[in-house]
């Protein structure tokens, strides 16, 4: 409980946030073989600060399942990983005053990542993650006062789960890859975004895409 606190009052007055677009339609990042296994959400011991609107458990774990779901679902790698996210405090904005120390939302996880095959822990510890709503008009003056909790939930649990995907690519060892592999995959998947954009700027208004799915990689070559 302290932490939060602590990340909250910082919030507050730094203004803080995480800064995450919706992403989903562009290619995912590269992550060798990767293919979602487990998908496990678990928030029995969660805190919450008492400026907050409540939020149970199983709400909680719902929303956290579907994000990563949303995000690490669109892989078709041939290696099973397996995903677990603890909830551990949130604070979800109660309507307040419309200034700039209106109260933010707040979430505090902690990721943990398997190999479903060797059934082996990829990180010794729990990789602790906090994060706040994206900013944006509406958050500078309190999100309690324009979004519901629900898309305060989803606001959190999409931001804490693009944090997680970046923690993943800090680590190519886990997925078979070398730092320059995961760098020359990532600089690929810039210009095929950047590729994309320019054509989408160019061609008349269509229906939101769906999200992108993974393309398979071939296997990587045995090691010498």
């Amino acid at each position: 409980m302290a932490l939060l606190r602590f990340a909250l009052a910082l919030g507050l007055m730094a203004g803080l946030s995480a800064c995450a677009r919706n992403d989903l339609a562009e290619p995912p990042v590269p992550l060798g073989q990767f293919a979602l296994g487990l998908n496990i959400a678990v928030a029995d011991k969660v805190e919450m600060v008492p400026i907050s609107r409540p939020a149970t458990p199983d709400e909680w774990e719902a929303v956290m399942v579907k994000a990563v779901g949303d995000r690490f679902g669109r892989y078709q790698g041939s290696k099973l990983y397996n995903i677990g996210i603890s909830v551990d405090a949130y604070a979800l904005a109660p309507p307040g005053i419309p200034v700039v120390a209106a109260p933010k939302s707040i979430l505090v996880v902690t990721a943990n990542i398997w190999d479903d095959a060797a059934r082996q822990k990829l990180n010794p510890e729990g990789k602790q993650i906090t994060v706040f709503e994206s900013l944006s008009g509406e958050t500078v003056i309190g999100t309690g006062i324009t979004r519901s909790r629900k898309q305060q939930m989803e606001a959190l649990a999409f931001n804490a789960v693009k944090r997680v995907e970046d923690w993943l690519l800090e680590h190519p060892e886990w997925f078979d890859m070398t730092p320059e592999q995961l760098q020359a995959a990532m600089a690929a998947r810039a210009e095929a975004v950047k590729t994309a954009r320019k054509t989408a700027a160019a061609a008349p208004a269509a229906a939101p895409a769906e999200p992108a799915a993974a393309p398979a990689l071939p296997p990587a070559a045995p090691a010498n």
